[in-house]
Order: structure tokens, then sequence, then C-alpha cells
């Protein structure tokens, strides 16, 4: 069975027509000699469109995959076999352009809420450093047995008992310093 296209001396070379013709039909020697034929054309097209070489070479490989799985789809009457691949080509590459802007902007705004997070935490921290400073501040204006007292209390995290034991004072002694130093510390701090 002939195929339209196909007709030529057998000492000519076959054209791109012709060697997807035999494509189409499953002729995997046909689709090496079509892929040699235009191989550097169809990469030249895609990467002037990719601009970048790796990505470049994977669409060359999804193109001639998809010249391969639909060279069926090929109709001699409408344009060339080159046309139709450098189509297939162009289609795919900017494809893969905007797969890959679309990537690029999911990523950056994933970046930007990532940071806004951070920064947030960053706020929070800042915020808590600076009530630090402002509680060493305030318990520098103690007297020394209640900034004694209130220290193992609240930041040595001992019972009044054992702060009483720790320091050689009576209960009441102490129960009375941190009393008086929380009263302090509270109307330094403004705390209501």
């Amino acid at each position: 069975m002939k195929l339209p296209g196909t007709a030529r001396n057998e000492s000519e070379p076959a054209t791109l027509n012709d060697l997807l013709a035999r494509v189409a039909l499953g002729d995997e020697d046909a689709f090496e000699a079509l892929y040699d034929d235009s191989a550097s054309l169809v990469f030249g097209l895609i990467k002037r469109v990719v601009r970048d070489p790796d990505l470049s070479e994977e669409v060359l490989q999804e193109v001639f995959v998809e010249v391969w799985q639909h060279a069926t789809r090929y109709d001699a009457d409408r344009g060339s076999a080159r046309s139709w691949i450098c189509t297939v080509a162009h289609r795919r590459a900017v494809d893969k352009v905007r797969a890959t802007v679309s990537s690029t902007k999911r990523d950056l705004a994933q970046g930007i809420k990532e940071f806004q997070e951070s920064t947030d935490d960053v706020a929070d921290i800042a915020v808590l450093r600076a009530d630090v400073d402002r509680v060493l501040k305030a318990l520098e204006t103690l007297t020394e047995m209640q900034r004694d007292a209130i220290r193992l209390a609240y930041y040595g995290g001992y019972t009044h008992r054992e702060v009483a034991t720790l320091l050689q004072v009576p209960l009441g002694t102490v129960k009375t310093r941190i009393r008086d130093g929380m009263i302090i510390l509270r109307d330094r701090l403004g705390v209501a």
C-alpha cells in the first residue's frame, strides 16, 4: 500500500513528509531518521522560547514523544511535516514557559507567606525581649531581699517554703518580700 507523499525514487533521501508518513505506521527507522533530520531545528526553536538549555532538552524529548504518538494526526494537505513538527514544538515550549512561570509564582507566593509568618515570629520575639528587658530593669529597683525572693520563686521555680530555706528566713518573711516586690513591679510595669 502506497501512502500519499511517499512516492519517490529509492536513491533519493526521504523527505520529512515521507518519514512522518512512515512514522505514522510505526516505523522506528523512519522515526530515527526524522529525529536526525529535524532535532537541531526543533531544539533551536524551543531554546528561543524556553531560553534554558536543560528545559529545552526536556521539551525536545516531549515533542518527539508527541510526534511518535500522534504522527497519524499529521495531514500533508494542511502543511509540511516540518511546519507540523515546529508547531508541536512551539506549543510545547510555550506550555513549558507558562508552567514554569506559574510554578515560580506559586513558589514566590509561598516564600512570601513563610517570610511574613517568620517576620511575625520575629516581631513577637522582639516584643517578648523588650518585655523581658523592662522586667529586668524593674527588678533592679527592688531591694536585694525582694529581688532574691522573687528570682528564686519565679525564675528558679522554688516554692515559698524552699525559698525560705535557701534564704534562711521565716516563711512569712519570704511571702511578704515576694508580695511587696510584686506590688512594686506591677506599679513600675503599669500592669493592671
